[in-house]
C-alpha cells in the first residue's frame, strides 16, 4: 500500500482511464467469477503479444511459479537452483512442493544468475547423477538474465527452466533475429501483475508456454483439479490460482499500453542517468547488452572508494523529502528463514556487495522529470554533504 504522506512513491499504478469502462462491461455481462470471456481473451492476447502457444491468467504470479514447478514434476526431495539476488516469492513455491532451493550468485554485469556458476553446477550435479529438477531463473529489476549460455547448460542436461519475469515485463532480447519477450525464452515463465509492475490488474500474475499439455495441466490444477464429470471428482491435489474475470477485463486495458510503459519508464532512467551524472561514487544499473531493460525500477549503488555515504544515507534522505526508496533485495542466503534450514549457496559474494551498495529509486511510468530532478537534487545534496 502507497503510503498517503508520500509525495513520490516507488512504484505506482499507471491507469489508461479505460480500465472503468472495461471493467463496467465486465460487470453488465454479469461474467463476475474467475471464469468469463475476459479471461480468455486476456490469455490469447498476452500469449499472441508474447509469441508463446498458450497462457494461463493466475491469482498472482506466486500461483503461476507454484503451477509452474508443480507441472515440470517437482515434488518432495528434489533441489532446484534458484537465483539468490531477488524476492522470496522465487523461492517460497520450491518449498511449498518439499523440494530443496539452492541459491546462486549473480553476474556482475546484469545482477541475474551467473551462467558460468550455474554450468559449472549443472556438470558437477551431472556427472555425479544428482541434477536439479528444475532452474528458476529471474529477471531483476527489469533486465533479462544472460539466457544464452542459461539455456545451452540446461539444455546440456535436460533441465527444464522456469523464468521468474514478475519484474521484467516488457524486457527484450537484442540482437540479430527477432527480438523474444522475457518469459517466453525456456520451458515456461511466469509474470506478476501486482500494483507496482509495469502493467497491472491490481493483483494477479501469469503463465505461459510453447508446451500446450503443461498450460493445460496448470490450468486444471488452478480450478481445483476438478475432473470432467458432471460431480465434483479430484484425483490429485488442486489450487484455487484463478484470476477473476473482473481483473482480467482490467489487464486486458493495461496489456495494450505495454510498450508505452516500457517506453516511459526507460525515459525515467535517462533522466535519471543525466541528472546523476558527474555525482561521486553514484552509479546506475547496467544495461547488459544482450537485452533492451525495461526498467521496472531504476537503481543505482555506491562506490565505497568514491564516497562514505551508504544507501541507508540516502534512503533515509529521500524520505524526509517524502520520496520512497527501498534497498536492493536482501539476497535469499542472507533471510534467516532460509538460513536457519540449512540451503546451500553457490557464491553468493556478488549478491552480497550489490545489496550493501544499491538502492532502488522511484521509477513510476507518471514520473515527470521535475520529480525526477528532485530525487537526484537530494541525492547529489547527501552525497556532497558525505564528502
Amino acid at each position: 500500500m502507497i503510503n498517503p504522506r508520500l509525495r513520490i512513491p516507488l512504484s505506482a499504478p499507471h491507469v489508461t482511464g479505460h480500465e472503468g469502462a472495461a471493467l463496467a462491461a465486465a460487470i453488465e455481462s454479469n461474467w463476475l467469477a474467475s471464469v468469463g470471456p475476459d479471461v480468455d481473451a486476456f490469455e490469447e492476447e498476452f500469449a499472441a503479444s508474447h509469441r508463446t502457444t498458450a497462457a494461463l491468467a493466475t491469482s498472482s504470479g506466486t500461483g503461476a511459479l507454484h503451477l509452474a514447478l508443480r507441472v515440470l514434476g517437482v515434488g518432495r526431495g528434489d533441489e532446484v537452483l534458484v537465483s539468490t539476488m531477488t524476492f522470496c516469492a522465487s523461492v517460497n513455491p520450491v518449498i511449498y512442493l518439499g523440494a530443496t532451493p539452492v541459491f546462486v550468485d549473480s553476474d556482475p554485469a546484469s545482477w541475474n544468475m551467473d551462467p558460468v556458476l550455474l554450468a559449472e553446477e549443472l556438470e558437477r550435479r551431472g556427472r555425479s547423477g544428482r541434477l536439479p529438477a528444475a532452474v528458476v531463473v529471474v529477471h531483476l529489476y527489469g533486465q533479462l538474465a544472460n539466457m544464452t549460455p542459461i539455456l545451452a547448460a540446461c539444455e546440456r542436461w535436460n533441465v527444464p527452466i522456469v523464468e521468474d519475469a514478475a519484474e521484467s515485463l516488457g524486457a527484450t532480447t537484442r540482437g540479430s533475429g527477432e527480438a523474444r519477450y522475457a518469459g517466453s525464452l525456456a520451458t515456461m515463465g511466469i509474470f506478476s501483475f501486482d500494483g507496482s509492475k509495469v502493467i497491472t490488474t491490481s493483483t494477479g500474475g501469469m503463465l505461459v508456454s510453447n508446451r500446450k499439455d503443461l498450460i493445460d495441466h496448470a490450468r486444471k490444477l488452478a480450478r481445483q483439479a476438478r475432473e470432467p464429470v458432471p460431480h465434483y471428482e479430484h484425483e490429485e491435489m488442486g489450487y484455487n490460482y484463478r484470476l477473476s474475470n473482473l481483473l482480467a477485463a482490467v489487464g486486458r486495458v493495461q496489456l495494450r499500453v505495454l510498450a508505452s510503459r516500457v517506453a516511459a519508464r526507460r525515459n525515467v532512467f535517462a533522466w535519471y542517468d543525466a541528472a546523476l551524472a558527474g555525482v561521486p561514487g553514484v552509479r546506475l544499473q547496467p544495461e547488459a547488452g544482450w537485452g533492451v531493460h525495461a526498467r521496472w525500477l531504476s537503481c543505482i549503488t555506491l562506490e565505497k572508494n568514491a564516497t562514505s555515504v551508504t544507501p541507508e544515507d540516502v534512503r533515509i534522505a529521500l524520505a524526509g523529502q517524502g520520496i520512497e526508496s527501498r534497498p536492493l533485495w536482501k539476497p535469499m542466503h542472507q533471510q534467516p528463514v532460509y538460513q536457519r534450514a540449512g540451503y546451500c549457496t553457490l557464491g553468493g559474494g556478488v549478491a552480497d556487495d550489490l545489496f550493501r551498495r544499491g538502492l532502488c529509486l522511484p521509477s513510476s511510468s507518471s514520473l515527470t522529470l521535475a520529480e525526477v530532478e528532485h530525487v537526484a537534487a537530494t541525492i547529489r545534496d547527501v552525497v556532497d554533504g558525505g564528502r
